[in-house]
């Protein structure tokens, strides 16, 4: 081939000819030998001058450009077709153009199987990792080539009442979660934001599918929606619930008809046979085409979560980049009103079906203007004022036509299908052309020339309101539009008083129920009339609030008298009629007059403490502070702590503890300085600067090691006593004192006794004595008789007493009165040694007689001879006990108690045998070796005999 074809057909593979199919099932390009070999022109059989060769894009025929009838100048530029080809395609039949419905069936799962599948394999990568620019270059290579053949599928358009919507519903088929409920009744719930109050779709009641239902998407990679706009160039809203993102390209409405210039210059043939083409949704061109031809694009990546809103008439387009699933819907605000109608106007010149009757959405608002919002109100009556304008001059025309015979139709009852013009295809509302011949016929008033050639006289109009009805529907809507300027009229009046009247807060409150109940926005007169009536409200109850605290007693929150004026003020300053002024002003007037009474009464110095009181409560029952309040409150909490100081220290009985002074102090220090409380303060403080010193004097003398006499004490006592304080030191000091005193004759009685004292008297008063914080000289000399007892007394037991012994030393010196009584030398053997407690019984002797010397000497004498008595009968029974017992099972021997055994001791005096191992065996004096036990020379006495051991005489006469 010659290389202008080749830069030819390298050119065409850039073509700015758009693809209109998704699936782009495109010729692929035949490269054999074959082909090579038959590039030779078809009309002159000839393959020279290859340059100028011609290669057809339908057949893949050549021919030179010179051949050609008529000829080329020069190879052109994109697909070009052989007149064989171009004959061809002239006789096909004309088919539809746009894309091909699948046949296979999807759920939601598998359905992203297969997307993300598709991805994966497609760019050989996981699906997440694939850059969303490469995904986009890749797009529109795609769509540039005519070589490739890619299918993709779209789950486009699935009705979300039959498959359901990604939002909540109220549908009562499931129980809503609370975070559910708060998004089903949210305004961006797309099944919600279509039939808000503000929308103009919800004074349509039928649920026209796409508009005011949404409808789903479920897209995958390369998934592409193709160049259009909405129906009736409405607002849409596009929500993408989750997946990979979608990519759109935006075009401004300015540029609408820019771009289908565009279109149609690039593609006329396409316009030619399908004149709305871009409604249909199947054309597809690249953004820097259009760019490239002046048409202004802006693009975006939609992520999951985000919303995407088209304007009117503005032009989109764009695909997935990846399995994702969206919702969208359509939605018209009152701005779009005029765009409708036009939309409607250019609709009629396509001859395109409409939707709905835009007329008929007019007049249903226009209708009941009541509830209309205020805005939309006033939209539609500048439309209803266009619409009926309109009217008037079709109607004039039809006369002018000789038209006169008309009838009422209810339009909005038939089917669109049978109100439709059967020229423009537009549904008919206000107005049609109908004959009674052709009954079948019906146009608009636009094309009134183009329903039958029958007479004008069988003709004849059917309209839905006469020309009368329309401007009072026309009416109705400015009263409601207008009544947002006569509204605030009024409420300008009554904030500014223009007319010198106040209103009362009855009207405030009819002008704010009036907005709220005709729907008017939120504006600054509002935000004031609210803001006017809150403070009105709050006046008035805080009026009532100080009125009933006067007349029941109750207190309610203080005002100062600054506040207080003020707050008259404030309700002078409002706009309003306020009937609890006067009562405000009548207690504004007795505050002021009870503050002159104040000032006069603090004047007078120095004030009663009982006039203060009287004051104090009469301004707290008037509900305010006043400035005087405070000065009486000082002055009375000075004269009360005067009157409890003067008290307290003048008292000619009571001391004053020192924490009652040290609270006066402090209390002092809370009240007003003035003269008499300085003076008192300085007395309260001098007073407990003395008592502490004596106190701390107390304090050294009780607890010094080096205690004093009682003389001292008693002259720091006596001085102490003309302090008018309770010193508890000092008394803990007296007590002491009066405790030595009380000892002193205790001792002395004891020493000047008739008797000995007993040692256990003199022990105790020892330890009293030492306990005492007093230096008493007669202290050391009872230590000192003490210490001598005791040393008598342990000389005597090491004497007497044998080791171990079970005797006490009264009962070893004593006669032994019971000696005849063998059990109880039994229980003295198992009692514990040192029991005095039968020192006095022994004797029969009680605590008494023991301080007596004469009653003791008697008892001695009784119990020599009980022992003596005692010492017969014991001697005469121990001669008749048999002889040792044998070893075995009888009766028990021993002080253990236990039977008879081998190696048997026995006494020598009560003849009784016992245990070698329980009794302490005879001293055997020097004889080496020891001898056998029946050799020995000793005699054994057992421990109950042997009371004592060998006393020697010496002993005895050194130790007393």
């Amino acid at each position: 081939g010659s290389p202008g074809a080749r830069d030819g057909r390298e050119e065409l593979r850039h073509s700015p000819e758009p693809c209109t199919k998704m699936t782009m099932r495109l010729r692929r390009s035949h490269s054999n030998s074959q082909f090579v070999d038959s590039y030779i022109c078809r009309i002159c059989s000839r393959g020279d001058e290859d340059d100028k060769l011609l290669l057809c894009d339908g057949c893949d025929d050549n021919y030179h450009i010179f051949c050609l009838l008529p000829p080329l100048p020069e190879i052109p530029k994109g697909i070009w077709r052989c007149p064989k080809c171009v004959m061809a395609e002239c006789k096909r039949p004309p088919e539809a153009f746009g894309f091909e419905q699948a046949t296979r069936e999807y759920t939601l799962q598998s359905f992203g199987e297969m997307a993300d599948a598709f991805k994966a394999d497609y760019f050989n990568m996981p699906v997440h990792m694939v850059p969303t620019e490469l995904v986009e270059k890749e797009f529109w290579r795609l769509v540039n080539s005519i070589e490739e053949d890619v299918t993709v599928e779209y789950g486009a358009d699935i009705h979300s009442k039959e498959f359901g919507s990604g939002f909540p519903v109220r549908d009562g088929k499931r129980r809503l979660s609370p975070e559910e409920e708060e998004y089903a009744g949210s305004g961006w719930n797309l099944n919600v934001m279509p039939v808000l109050q503000q929308s103009v779709l919800c004074h349509i009641n039928a649920d026209i599918s796409g508009m005011k239902v949404p409808w789903l998407y479920v897209g995958m990679v390369f998934s592409a929606f193709c160049w259009h706009i909405e129906d009736h160039w409405s607002y849409s809203i596009n929500y993408l619930h989750w997946g990979e993102p979608k990519t759109w390209y935006g075009v401004p409405s300015f540029a609408a008809e820019h771009l289908e210039e565009v279109m149609k210059k690039l593609t006329p043939e396409l316009f030619e046979s399908q004149p709305d083409l871009l409604h249909q949704l199947v054309t597809l061109m690249n953004p820097n085409t259009l760019m490239a031809h002046g048409v202004p694009v802006v693009r975006t990546n939609q992520c999951a979560g985000e919303f995407v809103i088209t304007f009117p008439r503005a032009y989109h387009s764009g695909f997935n980049q990846g399995y994702n699933f969206a919702e969208a819907v359509n939605f018209c605000t009152a701005d779009w009103l005029p765009a409708g109608r036009q939309c409607i106007e250019h609709y009629r010149r396509l001859r395109r079906y409409c939707v709905f009757s835009h007329e008929e959405l007019i007049c249903k608002m226009a209708a009941s203007p009541e509830k209309l919002d205020l805005n939309l109100a006033a939209a539609v009556h500048k439309e209803m004022f266009v619409l009926v304008q309109e009217e008037r001059k079709l109607r004039k025309a039809l006369l002018e036509k000789g038209i006169t015979e008309a009838e009422r139709e209810a339009f909005e009852l038939l089917p669109d299908d049978e109100r439709q013009c059967d020229k423009c295809k537009t549904t008919c509302f206000l107005s049609a052309l109908a004959c009674y011949d052709c009954p079948q016929g019906l146009v608009c008033l636009y094309h009134m020339d183009d329903l039958c050639k029958c007479p004008r006289s069988k003709q004849y109009l059917r309209y839905r309101y006469t020309l009368d009805e329309l401007p009072a529907m026309l009416h109705k809507l400015k009263v409601r539009a207008e009544s947002f300027d006569t509204w605030a009229n009024k409420v300008r009046i009554a904030l500014e008083v223009e007319d010198g009247r106040k209103r009362t807060l009855e009207e405030l409150r009819a002008l704010e129920s009036e907005a709220r109940e005709r729907k008017f926005p939120e504006n600054e007169l509002l935000h004031r009339l609210k803001g006017c009536l809150g403070q009105a409200e709050r006046c008035v109850s805080e009026a009532l609030g100080l009125i009933s605290s006067q007349e029941t007693g109750v207190p309610a929150p203080a005002l100062t008298v600054e506040e207080l004026r003020a707050f008259l003020e404030q309700m002078n300053q409002l706009p309003c009629v306020m009937h609890q002024i006067g009562d405000v002003q009548a207690l504004l007037e007795r505050v002021e007059a009870f503050q002159a009474e104040a000032r006069a009464a603090l004047d007078v110095p120095p004030p009663a403490p009982g006039t203060l009181q009287e004051l104090l409560e009469r301004g707290a029952r008037l509900g305010v502070e006043v400035p005087e309040g405070r000065r009486l409150e000082r002055q009375l909490a000075q004269a009360a702590w005067l009157e409890e100081v003067t008290a307290t220290l003048r008292s000619p009985r009571a001391r004053v503890p020192l924490p009652v002074m040290r609270g006066l102090i402090q209390a002092g220090r809370t009240v007003a300085p003035s003269p008499a409380v300085d003076v008192a303060m300085a007395e309260l403080q001098e007073l407990l600067t003395i008592a502490q010193r004596w106190e701390e004097k107390a304090q050294m003398c009780l607890e010094a090691r080096q205690k004093h006499p009682p003389a001292t004490l008693a002259a720091i006592i006596k001085e102490a006593e003309n302090i008018p304080a309770l010193l508890p030191n000092i008394q803990a000091l007296k007590e002491a004192l009066a405790k030595a005193r009380a000892w002193i004759a205790d001792v002395e009685e004891i020493q000047n006794g008739d008797h000995y004292p007993c040692l256990d008297d003199l022990e105790g008063l020892v330890a009293v004595g030492r306990d005492l914080p007093v230096r008493l000289e007669e202290l050391r000399q009872l230590e000192v008789q003490v210490g001598t007892a005791h040393s008598w007394r342990d000389k005597a037991s090491r004497t007497f007493l044998k080791k171990n012994s079970c005797y006490t030393l009264l009962e070893v010196l004593c006669p032994c009165a019971d000696a005849g009584s063998d059990s109880s030398k039994r229980l003295k053997w198992r009692q514990e040694p040192g029991l005095y407690r039968l020192d006095a019984e022994s004797l029969g002797l009680s605590a008494q007689d023991l301080r007596d010397p004469g009653a003791v000497i008697v008892a001695f004498k009784e119990g020599e001879q009980k022992e003596k008595e005692g010492m017969l009968r014991l001697r005469h029974a121990n001669a008749q006990k048999a002889a040792p017992p044998l070893p075995g099972p009888g009766p028990p021997s021993c002080v253990c108690g236990q039977p008879a055994g081998p190696g048997m001791l026995q006494c020598q005096l009560c003849r009784d045998w016992f245990h070698g191992s329980c009794v302490a065996w005879p001293r055997l004096g020097a004889q080496k070796p020891s001898p056998a036990w029946w050799e020995w020379d000793a005699k054994f006495l057992c421990p109950l005999c042997q009371r004592s051991g060998k006393i020697r005489v010496l002993g005895v006469l050194w130790g007393i």
